[in-house]
C-alpha cells in the first residue's frame, strides 16, 4: 500500500500556481489507473515528491501528456534529491519534465549538488489568461470581440439560452460527448481514462462545469480545478452535432467568465499553445525538462 500523505493537499508546492498535479490526490489516481514501474514516495529535508524508476531512468511520478505542472512540495529539495540519488549505479538517468522555472532552477542545483550533471531545455508552454474581474470581452481587440459575440449570438439562436452549471452528476454525458467525437479525441476516453475522470471528481476543487439548454440538453461540458487564486482547465468535450453554433466557445466564454466574477485572477488553460487561447489573451508560462545522469 503506497503512503502518499507526504504529499498532501496542504503542503505547499515549491513553484506557485500548479494546481492538484503534484499532489497526492491527483498522482494516487494516476498511479492506479496507469502507473507502471518502481514507485517511491519521498520526504526528506522539509521537501517531498513522488518518483518512478522504469528502464534506469528516474522520472517524476505521472505521465507528461496527463501532468501539466510538476514541482517538488516544500522547501529546498537538495537532501530529498540525495535520498533519491543515494546510491544508484553509473549511468542512471534522471528526466524531470513539465517544470516551471521556479522548480527546474531549484531542480537543477540539488541535482548537481548531489553530483548529477544536469542540461536544461524548453520543454512545451502552459498558456494563462490574467483576469481582473471582467467580462472576457472588455480586454479583446474589436475583432475578437466582434467574433465571440457572432457565436454567442448563433448559439442563442439555434439552442436558446443556456446554462453553465456545476454538475458532478452528469459526469457519464461528459463521457458520452467525449465518445461521440471524431477522430483521436473519441478515442481518447477508454475505459482506463474514465475511471481516471471519475476519481479526479473528488479531488478538492474539481468542478464538472456543463453547459445545458432549456430542454436539459448537454452540449458541452469541461473538468478543472480551483483553488484560491486560479481555475485549471484540464479537459473538455461538445457534441459534434451541434459543431455549426460553436459550443466549445461559448462553454470557454462563460468559464472565464465565471472564473472572474469569482475573483480569482488566473484562468489557466494549461499546456497546449492553440491559437484559439492566443486570441483569447492568454500568454505563455514556459515549462522546462532537466535531464542528467551519473
Amino acid at each position: 500500500m503506497i503512503d502518499w500523505s507526504a504529499l498532501d493537499a496542504a503542503r505547499r508546492p515549491l513553484a506557485p500556481s500548479v494546481g492538484p498535479f503534484p499532489h497526492g490526490g491527483f498522482l494516487s489516481a494516476w498511479w492506479e489507473h496507469f502507473g507502471s514501474g518502481d514507485l517511491e514516495v519521498t520526504d526528506a529535508g522539509g521537501a517531498a515528491w513522488a518518483f518512478v524508476t522504469a528502464d534506469g531512468c528516474v522520472t517524476a511520478a505521472g505521465a507528461a501528456d496527463l501532468v501539466d505542472y510538476r514541482s517538488p512540495l516544500g522547501g529546498d529539495p537538495t537532501d530529498l534529491l540525495a535520498s533519491v540519488v543515494g546510491d544508484r549505479g553509473s549511468g542512471t538517468r534522471f528526466s524531470f519534465d513539465s517544470l516551471p522555472v521556479e522548480a527546474a532552477e531549484a531542480v537543477t542545483k540539488a541535482l548537481e549538488a548531489n553530483g548529477v550533471g544536469t542540461t536544461t531545455t524548453h520543454f512545451t508552454d502552459s498558456m494563462v489568461l490574467t483576469l481582473d474581474g471582467g467580462d472576457l470581452l472588455d480586454g479583446l481587440d474589436a475583432k475578437q470581440r466582434h467574433e465571440v459575440r457572432r457565436k454567442q449570438r448563433r448559439f442563442d439562436e439555434a439552442l436558446g439560452e443556456a446554462l453553465l452549471v456545476d454538475d458532478p452528476t452528469r459526469f457519464e454525458g461528459f463521457v458520452a460527448l467525449h465518445r461521440a467525437a471524431p477522430g483521436n479525441k473519441g478515442e481518447f476516453m477508454t475505459g482506463d481514462m474514465e475511471g481516471f475522470f471519475r476519481d479526479l471528481l473528488v479531488l478538492p476543487g474539481a468542478r464538472l462545469d456543463c453547459l445545458v439548454t432549456g430542454d436539459d440538453r448537454l452540449v458541452a461540458a469541461s473538468i478543472g480545478f480551483e483553488d484560491a487564486d486560479a481555475y485549471y482547465l484540464y479537459n473538455s468535450a461538445y457534441d459534434p452535432a451541434v459543431a455549426e453554433v460553436s459550443p466549445g466557445i461559448v462553454l470557454l466564454h462563460r468559464l472565464i467568465r465565471r472564473v472572474g466574477e469569482s475573483g480569482r485572477s488566473r484562468f489557466d488553460f494549461l499546456k497546449g499553445t492553440e491559437d484559439y487561447k492566443r486570441r483569447l489573451g492568454a500568454e505563455p508560462r514556459p515549462l522546462f525538462l532537466v535531464e542528467g545522469s551519473l
